[in-house]
């Protein structure tokens, strides 16, 4: 059962990659991944994330080589949107 459920999980993964167009860099949003992994809140998941980035350090990389910040639109009702913080994931 264990290997269908990472089956899965991966599948998720590869359609939620995105893919820069001029670089062809392989990237996830944060927020997406949030999701994918189980965590209900935000908060909780950034938590992961800036662990993360201190292994990231810790094994001689610098993090924001792999953890970019940037902006994502979305959207709030009535046809509003506005802009939160996003992190961009790489696996390189």
């Amino acid at each position: 059962m264990e290997k269908d459920i990472i089956i899965l999980l991966h599948k998720d993964l590869e359609q939620s990659v995105y893919r820069d167009q001029e670089t062809g860099l392989e990237f996830w949003l944060a927020r997406q991944l949030q999701h994918l992994l189980g965590y209900a809140q935000w908060r909780s998941f950034e938590a992961v994330i800036e662990k993360a980035k201190t292994a990231c350090k810790n094994s001689g990389h610098d993090p924001n080589d792999h953890f970019a910040q940037t902006r994502k639109m979305v959207d709030i009702g009535s046809d509003a949107k506005r802009q939160i913080d996003a992190i961009a994931l790489t696996r390189q």
